[in-house]
């Protein structure tokens, strides 16, 4: 069955994919309905905002990425830089340009996994818009949060001798990626081929499925520890943490023996004979949290499940850099991805 998205026209559509929708936090007024939203936050919290934009052949490749799951992440990616700044994201608003080749059960997928996370991280889902596209489908999501004002972490608060501390384990999404696009080109043109991913369905899970680490700034909060800067890790490790150092005027050491690197990286990366700590270090995608705390937080944040520490700050003057197993130094380089470089 396939209904083409012009035999409801944009209001039909809207209405189509918002029936239903609920709103459950005290901030979110008026939804979707007007010609705006309408939100009030308590005077004790500071409002956070963050967008994304997000498009096919650049930033997903919809050959092998379910559109449930693109709705899913397309929502993630976006929490996830509200709990980077400390925070609690509490809407969204949702934007889609289509092209032709899209019917309303497509939509109805995307909106299923969009739908999915809000349910899961408590969040609304409060506007949004949709228009024809002559290239594909692009997906705009803006996230706003809050966070107590005393309790907002930025990126530039990194002093010398804190920790340097990162959640779960990296590589795995960008190790997913790689798995995806072999298999692409292995099948092109063949018709009735099933892909093999045995035995690697954490790595496809940390590809197409991310979640955001609400469980962590849970944790921290709980211990009462207010990290002094913190990023997600969307473009790889190196590249984070050149700019908690850039912005914070500091310098780091991070030690390659404590990295956390899944099992599953790591039999893949030997597979298609990659260096391993370059795929934790720049493989991005991972939307772990990293983080540095002062140095009386070791015992705390030691005992923590889920997080590692890698590395401390240091004085600007002594750079960023790697220090192998074999206590090597090489310097830190964003090589993680950028999507303006030139392909």
């Amino acid at each position: 069955m396939r209904t083409e998205i012009a035999t409801l026209g944009e209001f039909g559509l809207i209405k189509h994919l918002t029936e239903g929708i609920e709103l459950k936090n005290e901030s979110s007024k008026y939804g979707v309905g007007d010609d705006a939203a309408v939100l009030s936050y308590p005077s004790d919290k500071q409002v956070l905002v963050t967008t994304d934009l997000l498009m096919e052949g650049v930033h997903f490749d919809l050959t092998y990425v379910p559109l449930k799951h693109l709705g899913y992440k397309s929502a993630i990616v976006n929490f996830s830089d509200i709990y980077a700044m400390n925070g609690t994201p509490k809407q969204i608003t949702v934007s889609l340009a289509l092209s032709k080749r899209f019917s309303v059960e497509d939509m109805d997928e995307f909106y299923a996994g969009l739908r999915l996370a809000c349910q899961q991280y408590h969040v609304d889902i409060v506007g949004g818009d949709t228009t024809s596209s002559l290239t594909g489908l692009a997906i705009s999501i803006t996230c706003i949060g809050e966070a107590d004002k005393d309790k907002i972490v930025y990126r530039n608060g990194a002093k010398e001798t804190d920790l340097i501390c990162v959640s779960g384990d990296l590589g795995g999404a960008y190790m997913g990626l790689q798995l995806l696009e072999r298999e692409k080109t292995v099948f092109k043109g063949e018709q009735d081929a099933q892909p093999d991913f045995s035995g690697k369905e954490y790595l496809l899970e940390r590809q197409l499925k991310p979640e955001a680490r609400k469980d962590i700034i849970e944790k921290l909060s709980a211990a009462n520890i207010v990290p002094t800067s913190m990023m997600d890790i969307s473009d790889g490790l190196s590249s984070e943490l050149l700019h908690i150092c850039t912005q914070s005027n500091t310098g780091c050491r991070v030690y390659e023996e404590h990295i956390p690197i899944d099992y599953q990286t790591a039999v893949m990366a030997e597979e298609f004979n990659m260096n391993l700590t370059t795929c934790a270090m720049n493989g991005g995608e991972d939307y772990e949290l990293l983080f540095t705390v002062p140095i009386a937080d070791h015992e705390k944040i030691s005992e923590m499940e889920g997080i590692r520490l890698i590395g401390h700050i240091t004085k600007p003057e002594l750079g960023c850099a790697l220090i192998t197993r074999d206590g090597q130094e090489f310097e830190l380089k964003a090589q993680g991805w950028n999507p303006l470089q030139e392909k």
